[in-house]
């Protein structure tokens, strides 16, 4: 049977930052132009409610407090409005979404996670995933997440995975996917991400990622959609108003990332966004997944599944597990006499 040919959109955008509500309002709008110009899928970047914490890379973590309240604040539920608004965008324009937002929590007022939601076009939420590891500084602000949402989804396009920035650097991570016969693999990414100050052997991102998003779909034999977020000025100004010069100089001149498609061979296709904001555009004929696999097939005949012996955790970690009594053996607290 043969695959579809999709048109695909990537959202190389700034977040409103720091700024939930605004976010979400910026979300819909290109969910809407996306969908105008016939993409039948759109994308957003790693964290793109309510912006990626790039704070925690320019201060030592006693500096931070604020900002951590901030993003606490700004960081929403999975069953929220803000993704609900996104969800009814979604089915209100028959598109398909991926989106990178900080998820909070009603087990802890102060826990957070990087996480990633795959909506589809009649507003269901298909897979929520929140990031197995949060990467150098970003532990000071996200928890661990989970193998819950090592999932491919089947969609009317295709088999949709996602991954987020440095899980594309887990061989196993990408493996299972991969094996799930992933079609089109999703990595989202922060606009910047300085390790050093400029000038010396700084964390090339535009690079880095290109290398990690060509190896999966290399190997994989899958279509790629490298999605990275862009730096405006109002997120500059915020970053800025400390006046440390220090962190100024690594916001000005740290190494940008770009926006861009893969193909199954890992060559770029489609529109390639850096240095401006908007939508990038590709079409996928995924069709073309088939003939690569005749000459390395990871997940199929090229492999030794007698020597390698993969197990993926799924469960959804939970901070307690309660066990009630018998409710009849508990008093009925709405049927207690009212107050004078």
């Amino acid at each position: 049977m043969a695959l579809p040919t999709v048109k695909v959109a990537a959202a190389h955008a700034a977040s409103v930052y720091m700024n939930k509500a605004a976010c979400v309002d910026k979300a819909c709008s290109f969910i809407a132009e996306a969908a105008a110009n016939g993409a039948e899928l759109v994308v957003f970047p790693e964290s793109f409610i309510p912006g990626f914490p790039v704070w925690a890379a320019l201060w030592a973590p006693i500096y931070n407090h604020d900002w951590f309240r901030l993003m606490v604040e700004n960081s929403v539920m999975i069953d929220g409005p803000e993704i609900t608004a996104i969800r009814s965008a979604a089915r209100r324009h028959k598109i398909i979404v991926s989106l990178g937002f900080s998820e909070s929590t009603r087990a802890s007022v102060g826990c957070i996670w990087n996480s990633n939601v795959l909506i589809d076009e009649e507003g269901t939420v298909l897979n929520h995933h929140r990031k197995l590891v949060p990467t150098f500084y970003e532990k000071m602000v996200w928890a661990p997440g989970d193998g819950h949402g090592l999932q491919v989804s089947n969609t009317r396009i295709g088999n949709i995975g996602a991954l987020i920035c440095g899980e594309n650097t887990n061989p196993l991570a990408r493996y299972s996917l991969a094996a799930q016969g992933e079609h089109i693999h999703i990595s989202a990414w922060p606009a910047i991400w300085p390790t050093r100050k400029p000038g010396g052997q700084n964390f090339d991102n535009l690079a880095a990622n290109r290398i990690r998003a060509g190896a999966h779909s290399f190997e994989a034999k899958v279509f790629g959609i490298l999605n990275a977020g862009f730096v405006d000025d109002s997120m500059l100004d915020l970053l800025k108003k400390s006046g440390d010069p220090v962190a100024i100089d690594v916001l000005d001149n740290s190494p940008r990332a770009a926006t861009q498609f893969l193909d199954p061979t890992g060559a770029t296709i489609g529109d390639t966004l850096q240095n401006e904001e908007g939508l990038a555009y590709a079409t996928f004929n995924l069709n073309d997944c088939i003939e690569p696999k005749q000459f390395h097939d990871i997940t199929g005949y090229y492999n030794r599944f007698d020597v390698f012996d993969l197990t993926i955790d799924r469960r959804r970690i939970s901070p307690a597990t309660f066990k009630d009594t018998d409710p009849a053996s508990r008093p009925n607290l709405e049927a207690l006499p009212a107050l004078d």
